[in-house]
């Protein structure tokens, strides 16, 4: 879990409004947004590990986070949230990537039931990581991030309960189904099987060692087979199918 110690709480002597290396104009600037000081100074400590350029501000609520991002044109990442003092996090969310499309937002919740993770997704969040999660594991779901991939909690997929609603897709047998049920090729069912990995388009290109317009068009063509119109209605729908690789295609591995 995102463990608290003495050696990751570090005696910055600094409030909430403070921004580390503020001053470096290359960095890589990530807004942490939590009333809880334990977590902040957690978050620092592994945030720091994440990439060596990071300018990490934070923020204790709602205004102050919306008063930070107005202020910093080139903040590229927000940790939120969604229990805050003065505010519902989801209408935060939705704000944040109505007013800034371009910087990608990032749900750090205790909660982690399958409702909570889905309307943050429908919402435009580009992951949803549960703060129990492993450090190791919530430092691999951001770099995926903010290489431009949406990190979904694998045991949100996996776990026996209703499909997404918004990936408008009904199935009535309780059977496995398989990627040629679907309509999907041999190369689709690895793309398919990355994605649900929660691989960008560039990993799986290295992966597969395929071009990248050659993986654009797997994604849309994945799209159309299921019916649903992104990538993360795609994982998802795919986890509530309970897609069946046959043996010696991808598989979809937990982190």
């Amino acid at each position: 879990m995102l463990a608290i110690t003495e050696s990751n709480v570090s005696d910055l002597g600094a409030g909430p409004w403070r921004s580390e290396h503020a001053d470096r104009q290359c960095s890589t600037k990530i807004l942490v947004v939590d009333n809880h000081f334990l977590i902040r100074e957690a978050l620092l400590g592994s945030l720091k590990a994440l990439r060596s350029d990071v300018t990490i501000l934070e923020a204790t609520n709602a205004h102050q986070a919306m008063q930070l991002v107005s202020e910093h044109a080139n903040i590229r990442l927000v940790l939120l949230e969604l229990n805050l003092p003065d505010r519902d996090g989801f209408s935060v969310l939705g704000e944040l990537r109505q007013r800034h499309p371009t910087i990608s937002v990032v749900v750090l919740s205790g909660r982690q039931d399958r409702d909570s993770v889905m309307r943050a997704l429908d919402l435009g969040a580009h992951g949803f990581i549960p703060k129990s999660e492993l450090r190791e594991v919530t430092l691999s779901a951001l770099d995926l991030v903010l290489a431009g991939g949406v990190y979904i909690p694998p045991e949100i997929l996996l776990r026996d309960q209703r499909p997404l609603t918004s990936a408008k897709l009904a199935c009535s047998s309780t059977q496995p189904v398989k990627p040629e049920d679907l309509g999907l090729t041999i190369r689709q069912t690895d793309v398919l099987g990355l994605m649900m990995q929660g691989k960008s388009n560039k990993a799986i290109c290295r992966e597969l060692d395929m071009a990248l317009p050659t993986v654009k068009n797997h994604v849309t063509a994945i799209l159309k087979a299921i019916k649903v119109t992104n990538r993360t209605e795609a994982v998802i729908a795919a986890g509530s199918l309970g897609l069946e690789w046959p043996l010696g295609q991808r598989r979809p591995l937990p982190n």
